[in-house]
């Protein structure tokens, strides 16, 4: 059978249900035009391994019968065709989701392909900015918009993230009450609906009485204090596309995005001696292993100083 971009050999019961899976991702679950695409090309992927695998057609009956080993050796095939991990994960998710919607409709057991993991993922390094970097981009003269109260904003919002390592979400979320008086810690609600107390710089406070200051807006004491230009909440996405254009005006790298921001705060307290569970806190992380992470930064940074400063390296 022929389509736009696969040519799939499998029965007509399979198909059909494939369809169905895809109308229900969908129509239930709203994933985006992109997503299906890559759960679809999935699908057909390992639909086009059974074909080979199983010396035919694969319909409804075959993957009734499917058992762990099937799935192992697909792994293990696109393995050698030089699929990564990140990709066999997905893959896997993308598989295991229509053997589960079948299974909702008694039409095959997913129980074997259920208990199978997930490749390991290799780790990878939060990549921070350097101090000066992150300073730099909290400084309202070099944000790029022309309207002093909105880069005012940005300038805020961004002190914010590397003064107190917010997430975006967090720094967003906060509201005008939680800037009256003269604060010196901010209650954050974070992932989870975990709340946790962070001390607010008297840098990233002057930075959002500046804002606060110039912003043609007065949100009620209730509402998100950052507002965007026609005065609604103000949008990741916004703060996001900012960072974007800065990183060209101050020749920074691709991975310098509001989110390093907070790495950058992680990293640059633990280089100047912060101790792990303090910055566990700090951060909002639920475990320990989370914040472990930045250790391994501040080794990779602290070797590649040397290598580059010392003269026998």
């Amino acid at each position: 059978m022929t389509d736009d971009k696969f040519v799939v050999t499998a029965r007509a019961d399979l198909l059909r249900q494939e369809k169905a899976w895809l109308d229900n991702l969908s129509r239930e679950r709203r994933l985006s035009g992109k997503t299906l695409e890559a759960y679809r090309r999935d699908l057909r992927q390992f639909l086009g391994f059974l074909t080979n695998h199983l010396g035919g057609a694969p319909g409804l009956s075959d993957i009734d019968t499917l058992r762990p080993a099937d799935m192992r050796a697909f792994l293990a095939r696109r393995r050698q065709n030089g699929t990564g991990p990140r990709s066999l994960a997905r893959n896997l998710a993308g598989i295991r989701s229509f053997l589960r919607f079948l299974e909702k409709r008694g039409l095959a057991n997913a129980a074997g392909i259920n208990v199978m993991r997930a490749p390991k993922q290799p780790k990878s390094l939060p990549r921070p900015l350097s101090d000066h970097q992150a300073v730099a981009l909290t400084k309202t003269g070099e944000q790029t918009a022309l309207e002093p109260w909105v880069a005012a904003r940005n300038a805020a919002v961004l002190a914010l993230l590397y003064g107190c390592g917010l997430r975006i979400s967090e720094a967003l979320g906060l509201c005008s009450a939680d800037f009256s008086g003269k604060p010196k810690t901010l209650r954050i609600t974070g992932k989870g609906g975990k709340t946790r107390l962070v001390p607010l710089l008297p840098a990233a406070l002057a930075a959002v009485r500046e804002y606060i200051k110039l912003c043609p807006w007065h949100p009620d004491r209730d509402q998100p204090l950052f507002r965007g230009v026609k005065g609604g909440p103000l949008q990741p996405a916004i703060i996001q596309r900012e960072m974007q254009t800065l990183r060209s005006a101050l020749g920074l790298p691709e991975t310098a995005t509001p989110h390093a921001l907070r790495h950058s705060f992680a990293t640059h307290l633990l280089a100047a001696g912060g101790d792990l569970r303090s910055i566990q806190e700090l951060l909002g992380h639920a475990s320990l292993s989370t914040t472990q992470v930045y250790t391994g930064v501040d080794t990779t940074r602290l070797l590649d100083a040397y290598q580059k400063a010392h003269p026998r390296a």
